[in-house]
């Protein structure tokens, strides 16, 4: 009776070993790589808004937002950890 008691938990562990690599660990390294993006913005970097939006970073304000020049003598301020979805500019090789 006892060992099939700890048979029935083997599918429930199962499903969350799944759920775990193929949900959870993706997530989290996607959101390390996007705060690291986000911490080595620097002025002229080329950026995409989670609106879609284009620009080029003008000045960092504070450590928190920034401010993006979408066109000739349009500035609007972005803040950096969920405003600025991309870099266009990057020289990366994806893997």
């Amino acid at each position: 009776m006892e060992g099939s008691g700890i048979g029935q938990f083997i599918p429930l562990i199962l499903i969350f070993v799944i759920f775990y690599f193929f949900l959870i660990r993706p997530q989290q390294k996607k959101v390390k790589e996007h705060k690291a993006m986000v911490e080595s913005l620097k002025r002229g970097d080329k950026v995409i808004t989670s609106g879609g939006i284009t620009g080029t970073v003008e000045r960092l304000i504070d450590n928190d937002k920034v401010e993006v020049e979408i066109a000739d003598n349009v500035k609007v301020e972005i803040v950096k950890a969920t405003g600025i979805q991309g870099l266009l500019n990057t020289q990366e090789i994806k893997k």
